[in-house]
């Protein structure tokens, strides 16, 4: 069950910690470690606490997730999906608020992985994930403005149209030092050489800036000015957060939202980093990880963590292979927080804003909005849903109405794929051609069969289709294209049995498959129905067919000769 890979790597294949393989590994942390610094430093602030509130779940959840995950390249922290949900949270209950429902969420994700919820939460469909993925974007993307355009405004709400309003409001306030260098910082990144792997653009944008502010003394907001002294934020301190029935049934919502995120997200970004390496990665186990690593974050302090596709990718293409990376990641950046401390307070907030306008625009699926005519109007009509609602409305009820959406019409899809049919070519494919030719001779003898899984949409359409039919004396229901069927499946096909009874027509049914059967014998409907009438093929069908329209020849018949 919970198997993590670091475990599992050294125990069955020691082979591959060579002092060569091990070197890559850090060489590829550090690298990560760069990038994640001024990334996790960003979202923090997005989200509304500390600075260093990033860059200590960076530390603690990016350690936890490589030590316990379930994936050989993981990297964990905290991600832009969590801005919108974590901002809520503290305007509404606080930052002890914040730490319950990050504990919280850690517990559900455990829950989700010892209950093997893994492989389910992949199944979440791309209309749902591209239409929050895409409608975080632009929300990240609307906290940026004030910080952008230097507009100085400490309080700004979190309605998408009231903050926008604002902004219109305050267009005279615009800081023109403050635009030119976050002009500047975004043609530095744009163009800042791809072969500088090892000092990456975020990093080196950070530093440039940082040192441009400090010594021409540029009249630009930066994160001592706007939040003060932060070093006490760093602290690795430990925090308990405050349980209480109250606070939970008020935290519960928000805290399933964010296990939902981390999970699809992290599950995301693994499965993202078996392509790329040929691996396979463990999901379970990666969900109870992530389920540690943001019980480990609330404990000091931090925010919700999970697995952050671009520095899992990161760290693939600078060669890190096992779990000794994402550790390296995290050790590097407490290094840095514990010697650098007293000079990211410099870090210009403009610079942050551009690092995170370059996130929104990674986030934004522009490919989705193109093709949106080209796809499917319920599939559109999902993405467009769930995007709006986490714009304008918020997370929590995005995925909440986008996963009833999307069930829904899943519910249809199968009730449309499930179809029947009759009197055709294809029904009777299979048939010996003498009974073909008995067939045509037979009446009353009606085939149906049954294509696609038999769940409550098709068995209420099934029961109509079949109560309108009058004088038969047989009916051959072909299951051989129904892999699976539900209780309700079940409960229309004995109401169907209930009418030929009554109506003295047999019904057998033909070629079922495995699951089906099984249902039927759970129920006991294969002893009601009696084994006589399930039949292995369509000519065995045929042939018990034509036994008993002969049986009620012959017992007509000597009903008749004897009254």
């Amino acid at each position: 069950m919970f198997k993590p890979k670091l475990f599992t790597l050294i125990k069955n294949r020691p082979q591959e910690f060579t002092f060569s393989r091990i070197l890559a590994d850090i060489n590829a942390g550090l690298i990560v470690a760069f990038i994640a610094i001024p990334l996790s430093i960003a979202f923090g602030i997005a989200s509304g606490v500390a600075p260093g509130k990033g860059l200590i779940t960076a530390v603690v959840a990016g350690f936890l997730v490589s030590f316990f995950g379930g994936s050989r390249v993981q990297i964990g922290g905290p991600t832009g999906a969590f801005v919108i949900i974590v901002c809520g949270i503290l305007q509404q209950y606080g930052t002890s608020g914040l730490i319950t429902a990050t504990a919280m969420a850690g517990i559900f994700l455990i829950a989700m992985g010892f209950l093997k919820f893994g492989k389910v939460i992949r199944y979440i469909p791309d209309p749902i994930t591209t239409g929050f993925t895409s409608g975080i974007a632009v929300v990240l993307f609307s906290t940026q403005i004030n910080d952008f355009l230097g507009l100085g405004l400490t309080s700004i709400p979190a309605n998408f149209i009231d903050k926008w309003t604002l902004y219109i409001q305050n267009l005279s306030n615009i800081n023109i030092s403050t635009v030119v260098m976050g002009i500047s910082i975004l043609l530095f990144m744009m163009f800042y050489p791809k072969k500088f792997k090892f000092f990456p653009a975020p990093l080196a944008a950070l530093i440039f800036s940082t040192l441009i502010v400090k010594f021409f003394d540029l009249p630009i907001d930066t994160i001592f000015s706007h939040f003060g002294d932060i070093t006490k934020s760093m602290a690795l301190s430990p925090q308990m957060p405050a349980l209480s029935f109250e606070i939970i049934e008020k935290l519960f919502q928000p805290a399933l939202t964010i296990a939902v995120l981390a999970g699809v997200e992290s599950l995301l970004s693994a499965v993202v980093a078996d392509g790329m390496i040929g691996k396979k990665h463990i999901s379970n186990t990666e969900l109870i990880a992530q389920g540690i690593a943001n019980i480990g974050s609330a404990f000091f302090g931090g925010i919700p963590a999970t697995g952050a596709i671009a520095r899992t990718a990161t760290n693939i293409n600078n060669g890190g292979r096992t779990p000794i990376a994402g550790i390296a990641h995290a050790i590097f950046i407490l290094i840095i927080l514990l010697v650098f401390m007293k000079y990211i307070v410099f870090i210009p907030m403009v610079t942050l804003a551009v690092v995170l306008f370059t996130v929104a625009y990674r986030m934004m699926d522009f490919n989705a909005f193109k093709e949106i005519f080209k796809a499917p109007v319920s599939d559109s009509l999902v993405l467009l849903t769930t995007f709006s609602l986490t714009v304008f409305v918020n997370l929590v009820y995005a995925i909440e109405i986008g996963m009833i959406l999307a069930s829904f019409l899943f519910m249809k899809r199968m009730s449309d794929i499930a179809n029947i049919d009759t009197a055709k070519n294809d029904v009777y494919e299979g048939i010996d051609c003498e009974y073909l030719e008995e067939k045509r001779n037979l009446k009353g003898v009606i085939v149906y069969e049954i294509n696609g899984p038999f769940f409550f949409g098709a068995a209420s359409r099934f029961v109509e289709y079949i109560e309108k039919i009058k004088d038969c004396k047989v009916i051959i229901l072909r299951m051989r294209k129904v892999p699976a069927m539900d209780a309700t499946g079940y409960h229309a096909l004995y109401k169907i049995y209930r009418k030929c009874v009554l109506s003295n027509t047999s019904l057998i049914l033909c070629q079922i498959q495995k699951q089906p059967i099984k249902v039927l014998k759970n129920y006991g409907f294969i002893d009601i129905l009696g084994r006589a009438n399930i039949a292995l093929n369509i000519n065995t069908a045929f042939r018990k067919a034509k036994d008993y329209i002969t049986y009620l020849e012959e017992y007509n018949n000597t009903f008749h000769i004897k009254k």
